[in-house]
C-alpha cells in the first residue's frame, strides 16, 4: 500500500465523521484541525493503513457470469437489461439497493437516475437498517429530518442520557469527548440499555430495561415532567402543538412509576432517580442510536424522546437536545439526497405534489416517480415474489446484513438479473451477481460525506484505484447515458455533481425558509474551491438568498450550528408536533418454544460485515470470533458453560456459536455480534435468525428482539488450523485471507481470523474425529491443503487424543493443524503463527512446530484476549499487573503499559477490569476507589 500524496480526508467508518491525514508512503493519523475529532481516532480508524493492502479477492475488472469483460460490454448489458425490463414490466420492476458507504455524489446520481429518469422510487439503502426511524421521528416532530444539535452540546451538557447506544464501542471518539467532559465538569451520564456495556462504565446510572420498552420509560418521563411542574408552558404554547393528546396517551401507557416498572422491568427507585435527574437538569442531551431505531416501535421511541425535550424547551440551545447518532459515515448525506425509497432529493418528499413537481423541473426529469418505492425488507420480498426482475446492489452486502438473510440470498439466486458493484468478489452478495462491477473504495475516490451533526466534509482520494476499478457515480452516469439520458448525466467529476446537489437544495427554498437543508452557498464552488473545501455544517444558504427573505428569529443560533431554540420548525404552521406514543411490545413475544430474546449489535474493533476490518490481525485480537452471550442463570438453566458450543434457533434460521457466560446480559436475553458472515465463520450472518417485523412508519427492521431458543452442542474435539501466505493468499487453491472464499469445510464449527503471515481458524466438532490412521490423516491433509509434492510432519498421542500436523512446501512451513479431543493441549495461535512461512530445513523449527513452542523453551504465560488493540495489551497481562500491585488506576495502566493512551477506545474496559480485579480484595470500597482513581 502506497499513499500518493499527503492530504486531509475523512474516516470511512461510523457517523462521527472523523478527519484524518494520509501521509506518504503509508501513514494515517487523525486530523487535529477537524472539528469532529480534533486528531483523535478510534481503534478502527487508527488501523486504517493496515486495511489498504489489496488482497487476492479485490475485484479488478468487470465480470459477466464469472468471466472477465470490458467496461463497455458490462455497462451495455446492464443498460440493455434495465431498459428491456422497464419496457416489458414497467419501472417498478427494477430496483437499486445502495449504501451509507456511498459518497453523497454517488448517492445523488443513483437517486436521480432511478427516481427522475427510470421513473421508480424503488431505491433504498442499508441505512434503512440504521436510522430510518430517526428520520421518520424527526419528520413527524419537526416537519423535516433535522438533527437539532451539534457535538459541542455533549461537552456543554450537565446530563447526557444515552439510549440504545453503546457509544464507547460504536462511536468511540464522540464518547471520549463526553468522557473528557465528565472528568472536567462533572457531567452526569445515564445509560438506558438492556446490557451492561462498556459505555456503562462511566455512567452514574444504568437502566437495564426490557427490550422494546423505551416508549414506556419516556412516556412515564413526560407524565413526571407534567406532574412536577417542569413543562415549559409558555414556550410550548408558542412553538408546539399536540401536547395534550401526547400527555393523555402517556398517562394511559405509563401513568405511574409502578406501571413503568412493570413494563420495563426496572426498579421503581431507579426510574424515580432518572426522572428526578432529568427534571432538575436544564442542560440535558439525549443521545440515541440503534437500540432505539432497530425496533418495530422505533419511530415511536424517537418521538417519545423528542416529546420530553419539546416539553421542557430543551432543544437548539447549548447543551440541550435530542441527538440521533448514525452508524455509517454518510447516512446523513444519503438523507440529504433522498437516499431512501420514501424520500425525494434535498429533503423533499412524495407527500407534497409541489415537491415532486419542483424536483421534476429542476432535473428536467421526463418521468419522475410520483409515489414512494419499496423499503428494504419489502423490496427483497418483491424480488423473491418475482415483481422485481432486475436489481443493482451497490457498496453493500444484503445477503449477510439483511434480516432473514437466507431468504434474501434465495431471492437473489432466483432474480433474473442481479448487478453488484463492490470492491471485492468474495462477499455473500457478490457471489450471486450476473454482472459484477469493480468499484473504487475508500482512499480511491473523491466526494463528500455528512456526519451526525450535519457537517459536510470532503473525502479525498490518495490512491489510484487498482485495475479497472471506477467510482460508483461514474458507473451510474455511464448506464444513464446508454439509456438515452446522457445530457442529464454529463458529469466531468464529483464537483459537478456536488454543485448540482447544492443548487437543488436552494431551488425555490427562499433562503432556507421552506426546507432546513439548504447549502446554496456551495453551489457556485469552483473545482479548486471544491477540492479545498473545509468542513461546513448546514444549513448554509447563500448570502444573496438570505438577504431576499426575512431573517429568522433563530438565525444566531443557526450560525452556532443549532436549530429550533426559538421555534421555526418546518411544519406548515412552523410548530413542532408532539406525537402521542402508546407503548406496545415487540412484534413477536418470546414463548415456551422460543423463550429468550436475541439482541444483535457491534463489537468494538469490527465494522459491518468485516470486509475491511476482518483483514487486520490486531483488530481481530479483541474479539476474534462470533459468540452467543447469556446471563449466568440462563446458561445454567439450558446446560451451558463458558466456551461451550450452543445452537441458537429462531423461526427463521439457526446457528452454532461459542458461548460466553456474562453477568452483563439481562436475564432472559442473549446477544450475538452482527459482523461475522459466511466468509469468516461457519455460523454465518446472525441476520439469518432475525425475522421480518418492521416499524410501520419507518420500515426499519426489528433487529434486537427476536425470540430464540438455545441448546448445547457437545463438542467432541477442538482444533487450531493455520495457513501461511501461500495457502492464505490463494496461490494454489483460490482461497484468500480476510474472507476470500476458502473455508475449512462443513460439519463442524470454524471461525477465521488473520494472523501475521497468514490466517488462523478455530475449529470445534460435534462428531468424533475420524479414526486415527489413514482416515484421520486424509482429513487433516484436506484441511492443510497440502500439495502433492509437499512434505507433512505428524505427531499423534492416541491415548490423550492429541494430533498435530504441519505441511511443508518449497522449504517453508505452509500450514499447521492441531486437534485434540475435549480441547486439551492446544497452544495459542500466536505461538504457532510464528512458525508460518519459516525455513523448514531447521530441525529446531521442525521439532518446535509439532511441540507448539520453540524447541527447549517453556510455555510463556498467555497475555490473554487483547484489550488494547493499539498496543496489544492482553487481559491476563493486565490482571497480573493489578494483582502484583503495579497498577491501580487507568492512568497508572497507561503509564506502565501504554494501554488506553492512544485512541482511548479501551478505557471503559480498563476501568471495568480494575473494578472486577480489585472488588474481591476490598469489596465495593476498593472497587469505588479504583473507579475514582480511573476517572482522575
Amino acid at each position: 500500500m502506497t499513499i500518493a500524496t499527503r492530504l486531509r480526508t475523512t474516516c470511512p467508518y461510523c457517523g462521527v465523521g472523523c478527519g484524518i491525514i494520509a501521509t506518504p508512503p503509508g501513514t494515517i493519523t487523525g486530523d487535529p484541525t477537524h472539528p469532529a475529532n480534533f486528531g483523535r481516532l478510534c481503534s478502527k480508524g487508527a488501523a486504517l493503513a493496515e486495511t489498504l493492502a489489496d488482497g487476492p479477492d479485490r475485484l479488478l475488472r468487470p465480470r459477466i457470469r464469472g468471466r472477465d469483460a470490458s467496461w463497455g460490454e458490462a455497462l451495455d448489458l446492464v443498460a440493455a437489461r434495465f431498459e428491456e425490463t422497464v419496457a416489458r414490466h414497467g419501472p417498478d420492476s427494477v430496483a437499486f439497493y445502495v449504501s451509507g458507504q456511498f459518497l453523497t455524489e454517488d448517492y445523488y446520481v443513483a437517486n436521480k437516475l432511478m427516481k427522475g429518469f427510470i421513473g421508480s422510487a424503488n431505491i433504498d439503502t442499508n441505512s434503512r437498517l440504521c436510522m430510518a426511524s430517526s428520520v421518520a421521528g424527526h419528520v413527524r416532530a419537526f416537519g423535516e429530518d433535522v438533527v437539532p444539535g451539534c457535538y459541542e452540546d455533549l461537552e456543554l451538557a450537565d446530563l447526557v442520557v444515552l439510549v440504545g447506544s453503546n457509544a464507547a464501542w460504536c462511536h468511540p471518539v464522540l464518547f471520549q469527548r463526553l468522557a473528557a467532559a465528565k472528568q472536567a465538569r462533572g457531567t452526569r451520564i445515564v445509560v438506558v440499555e438492556p446490557r451492561r456495556t462498556a459505555t456503562c462504565e462511566t455512567a452514574d446510572l444504568h437502566l437495564p430495561l426490557r427490550a422494546g420498552t423505551d416508549v414506556a420509560l419516556f412516556a412515564g418521563l413526560l407524565v413526571h415532567l407534567a406532574d412536577h411542574g417542569r413543562i415549559a408552558r409558555e414556550w410550548v404554547a408558542r412553538h408546539t402543538s399536540g401536547l395534550g393528546e401526547a400527555l393523555a396517551t402517556a398517562r394511559e401507557t405509563a401513568g405511574s412509576p409502578a406501571r413503568v416498572a412493570a413494563i420495563t422491568g426496572l426498579a421503581e427507585a431507579d426510574i424515580a432517580a432518572f426522572y428526578a435527574m432529568f427534571a432538575a437538569t436544564g442542560r440535558t442531551v439525549t443521545i440515541y442510536s440503534q437500540g432505539v431505531n432497530q425496533s418495530s416501535s422505533g419511530t415511536d421511541k424517537v418521538n417519545a424522546i423528542v416529546n420530553s425535550h419539546l416539553a421542557t424547551a430543551r432543544i437548539g440551545r447549548p447543551g440541550m437536545g435530542p441527538f440521533s447518532v448514525t452508524g455509517q459515515p454518510n447516512a446523513m448525506g444519503g438523507r440529504e439526497v433522498g437516499g431512501m425509497a420514501n424520500q425525494l432529493a434535498a429533503h423533499m418528499g412524495f407527500t407534497d405534489a409541489d415537491d415532486i413537481d419542483r424536483v421534476r423541473r429542476f432535473w428536467h426529469a421526463p418521468r419522475i416517480a410520483s409515489h414512494p418505492g419499496l423499503k428494504a425488507v419489502e423490496l427483497f420480498d418483491a424480488v423473491a415474489a418475482g415483481r422485481i426482475k432486475a436489481i443493482w446492489i451497490m457498496a453493500t452486502n444484503p445477503a449477510a446484513s439483511m434480516p432473514r438473510g437466507g431468504a434474501v440470498q434465495a431471492a437473489l439466486e432466483h432474480c433474473p438479473f442481479v448487478v453488484v458493484s463492490d470492491c471485492w468478489d468474495s462477499g455473500d452478495t457478490a457471489r450471486l451477481a450476473h454482472v459484477l462491477l469493480p468499484a473504487a473504495g475508500w482512499g480511491e475516490k473523491n466526494g463528500t460525506v455528512t456526519n451526525s451533526e450535519r457537517r459536510i466534509s470532503r473525502q479525498r482520494a490518495f490512491r489510484t484505484p487498482p485495475g479497472e476499478a471506477r467510482p460508483d457515480w461514474w458507473m451510474l452516469a455511464e448506464v444513464a447515458r446508454r439509456m438515452g439520458w446522457g445530457d442529464a448525466f454529463a458529469y466531468r467529476g464529483p464537483a459537478d455533481i456536488f454543485r448540482e446537489h447544492a443548487a437543488l437544495s436552494a431551488f425555490e427554498n427562499e433562503g432556507g425558509r421552506r426546507r432546513a437543508f439548504d447549502i446554496g452557498a456551495l453551489a457556485t464552488l469552483t473545482d479548486a474551491g471544491y477540492d479545498a473545501m473545509e468542513p461546513v455544517r448546514w444549513p448554509f444558504p447563500s448570502a444573496a438568498a438570505v438577504s431576499r427573505t426575512a431573517a429568522r428569529a433563530n438565525s444566531a443560533a443557526e450560525i452556532r450550528g443549532r436549530l429550533f431554540a426559538d421555534g421555526g420548525f418546518f411544519t406548515p404552521d412552523r410548530r413542532a408536533r408532539f406525537v402521542a406514543t402508546a407503548w406496545r411490545p415487540p412484534a413477536v413475544a418470546p414463548d415456551d418454544a422460543y423463550p429468550l430474546v436475541l439482541n444483535t449489535g457491534r463489537v468494538r474493533d469490527q465494522w459491518h460485515t468485516m470486509s475491511r476490518t476482518g483483514r487486520v490481525p490486531r483488530l481481530m485480537a479483541h474479539v476474534d470470533a462470533p459468540f452467543l452471550a447469556l446471563y449466568p442463570d440462563d446458561a445454567t438453566w439450558f446446560g451451558l458453560a463458558d466456551g461451550d458450543l450452543a445452537r441458537v434457533e429462531s423461526r427463521f434460521g439457526d446457528a452454532i456459536l461459542p458461548v460466553r457466560v456474562s453477568a452483563e446480559q439481562r436475564p432472559g436475553s442473549v446477544f450475538a455480534p452482527m459482523h461475522w458472515n459466511d466468509a469468516f465463520s461457519s455460523a454465518g450472518p446472525i441476520g439469518r435468525l432475525v425475522g421480518d417485523a418492521v416499524d410501520p412508519v419507518s420500515g426499519q427492521p426489528e433487529l434486537k428482539a427476536t425470540p430464540v431458543r438455545v441448546a448445547p452442542v457437545d463438542a467432541q474435539w477442538h482444533g487450531l488450523l493455520l495457513r501461511g501466505r501461500r495457502r492464505g493468499n490463494g496461490d494454489s487453491d483460490g482461497g484468500g485471507s480476510g474472507g476470500a472464499g476458502w473455508s475449512p469445510g462443513r460439519g463442524f464449527y470454524w471461525a477465521r481470523m488473520p494472523v501475521d503471515g497468514g490466517e488462523a481458524f478455530a475449529l470445534a466438532g460435534w462428531d468424533d474425529l475420524p479414526e486415527p490412521g489413514a482416515a484421520l490423516d486424509g482429513w487433516a491433509a484436506a484441511l492443510l491443503g497440502a500439495p502433492p509434492d509437499g512434505e507433512r510432519l505428524e505427531y499423534a498421542d492416541r491415548r490423550r487424543g492429541s494430533f498435530r500436523y504441519a505441511s511443508i512446501a518449497k522449504g517453508q512451513v505452509e500450514a499447521i493443524l492441531f486437534v485434540a479431543r475435549h480441547g486439551g493441549g492446544l497452544p495459542s495461535r500466536g505461538t504457532l503463527a510464528a512458525f508460518l512461512n519459516e525455513d523448514a530445513a531447521s530441525s529446531q523449527t521442525r521439532a518446535g512446530v509439532l511441540a507448539g513452542r520453540p524447541r527447549g523453551s517453556a510455555p510463556e504465560p498467555s497475555d490473554g484476549p487483547v484489550v488494547c488493540s493499539c498496543f496489544s495489551v492482553g487481559l491476563h497481562a493486565l490482571t497480573r499487573a493489578i494483582a502484583a500491585g503495579d497498577v491501580a488506576s487507568v492512568a497508572e495502566i497507561g503509564a506502565a503499559m501504554q494501554a488506553g493512551t492512544n485512541c482511548g477506545s479501551c478505557v471503559p474496559e480498563l476501568a471495568k477490569i480494575l473494578r472486577d480485579a480489585l472488588a474481591p480484595a476490598g469489596g465495593r470500597m476498593a472497587s469505588a476507589a479504583a473507579e475514582g482513581r480511573a476517572a482522575g
